[in-house]
């Protein structure tokens, strides 16, 4: 895999108003978050672990390299299917390279949790953006138990992390609310002996914690006295491997979700879509900006609640969101923000601090990208205020994504609402996460196109 996306020629993309409102019924790739852990707790589970539904952007590929890597057999069936024959707990090995983690910042936070426990050394690299991004509110709290760290400074990757060969359990405070940090902390507890605690200010996604108890693990949450919650995990459990069906991606999901809501017309349904009560935001602050979703054929799939989603175009109104949902929606805040720029009125979307270490400072890309497009926008501290045009944005800008996928797709479904064609720099980052993004879109009739 390539360790950096310059190494290919760079690949701009135009978005357009489409001639005809969007029409069709899709599925989206299979959710992020739950396929790296899929394939970890696989790595780290006694047996055969079958993934059905997995998604093959290059991120998920960058995990199950490392994995090989570290001496889990982690092969794609001819059926589709993913075949994990795990090693057990604190039964990796020492790799002969550099572990080079792509684009992908999931796969980087939680293999150090693991690494940390494991008594071996251990380098870990990643692409520009990914060496850009900082590791130390992982490293920090991965310290405590016993583990090493040799980084660049402030803590970024490249870094060489030799994991504690006594580890000693933790209990550790979030300072603020992180799924990443979180499930960091609580896989190294896994080799650690006795119980490893993380408290959290706010819930945030709990993939992990589901995962966790779906393999057999000890898993205890609990209200924490100061507020927020306490997740406790207890070590050195015999993982037994578990299958598991991987819903669709909601973050994936809210790119033709948005786009079907801002070109007037448009009738779309999303089938399967992941509906983990830590990952709806957004489709709480589309209800509250008067989005018409309707969520059919509700059922459940490997432990994770499902449904399709029918959605129309409407005409939305901005709305004030709350800085307690970041963490249930913090990468579907740029999409919101092409919603909100599009909605009559003014949305103040606040408490956003954790969008300046995402693969991009996607707080500064959103903002400097729609004030390039015509919108009225301001970057408050840590909120984001945006007057919507109340229909079409004027559009016409060339927008720099930092090679940030989120970014490029957030753009490109804004140009089809916009008077004047929207252009992003590279689409190349967009298959770190949803390969097939832009033929997918195609297929509701969205308009993108090489620019001339």
């Amino acid at each position: 895999m390539p360790d950096d996306t310059t190494r290919s020629a760079v690949r701009p993309l135009l978005s357009e108003r489409p001639p005809a409102p969007l029409a069709g019924r899709i599925a989206v790739p299979g959710d992020k978050s739950i396929s790296h852990r899929a394939l970890m707790f696989g790595a780290l589970a006694v047996g055969r672990t079958v993934i059905t539904g997995l998604l093959e952007g290059e991120d998920v590929l960058a995990t199950a390299a490392a994995l090989r890597a570290l001496g889990a057999a982690v092969e794609r069936a001819a059926d589709g299917r993913w075949i994990v024959d795990g090693v057990g707990i604190g039964g990796l090995g020492e790799p002969e390279d550099v572990l080079d983690l792509g684009n992908s910042g999931t796969s980087a936070r939680l293999l150090l949790g693991i690494l940390a426990t494991h008594p071996f050394t251990a380098i870990v690299t990643g692409d520009a953006s990914l060496r850009r991004r900082p590791m130390r509110r992982v490293t920090e709290p991965l310290s405590r138990f016993g583990a090493q760290f040799l980084a660049r400074e402030g803590g970024r990757l490249p870094l060489a992390v030799s994991g504690a060969p006594a580890p000693v359990p933790i209990e550790y405070r979030l300072p603020v609310p992180s799924a990443q940090v979180k499930s960091a902390v609580l896989l190294a507890g896994l080799n650690a002996p006795g119980r490893t605690t993380v408290i959290e200010p706010q819930p945030s996604r709990d993939h992990t914690e589901r995962m966790l108890g779906h393999f057999g693990a000890e898993i205890i949450i609990e209200p924490a006295p100061t507020g927020g919650r306490r997740v406790t995990v207890v070590g050195r459990p015999e993982l037994s491997a578990a299958p598991i069906i991987v819903p669709g991606d909601p973050s994936s999901a809210a790119f033709p979700l948005v786009a079907a809501l801002i070109v007037p017309g448009s009738d779309v349904t999303i089938a399967n879509v992941g509906l983990n009560p830590s990952r709806t935001g957004l489709l709480q602050c589309l209800a509250e900006m008067g989005a018409e979703i309707a969520l059919e054929n509700r059922r459940e799939a490997g432990g994770e609640p499902v449904a399709d989603l029918k959605v129309r175009g409407t005409a939305l109104r901005g709305a004030d969101i709350p800085p307690e949902r970041a963490p249930s929606m913090i990468d579907e805040y740029p999409v919101l923000a092409a919603a909100a720029a599009c909605a009559k009125g003014r949305t103040t979307m606040r408490g956003l601090a954790e969008l300046r270490v995402k693969e991009s400072d996607r707080l500064s890309s959103i903002a400097e990208g729609l004030a390039a497009c015509g919108v009225a926008v301001t970057v408050a501290g840590d909120d984001l205020i945006i007057d919507g045009a109340g229909g079409s944005p004027p559009g016409g800008a060339l927008i720099e994504t930092r090679l940030d996928h989120r970014i490029a797709m957030a753009f490109l479904v804004f140009g089809l609402a916009t008077k004047e064609p929207v252009r992003i720099d590279d689409s190349r980052p967009i298959a770190t996460s949803f390969p097939d993004f832009v033929p997918l879109m195609a297929r509701l009739g969205a308009h993108f196109r090489v620019p001339d």
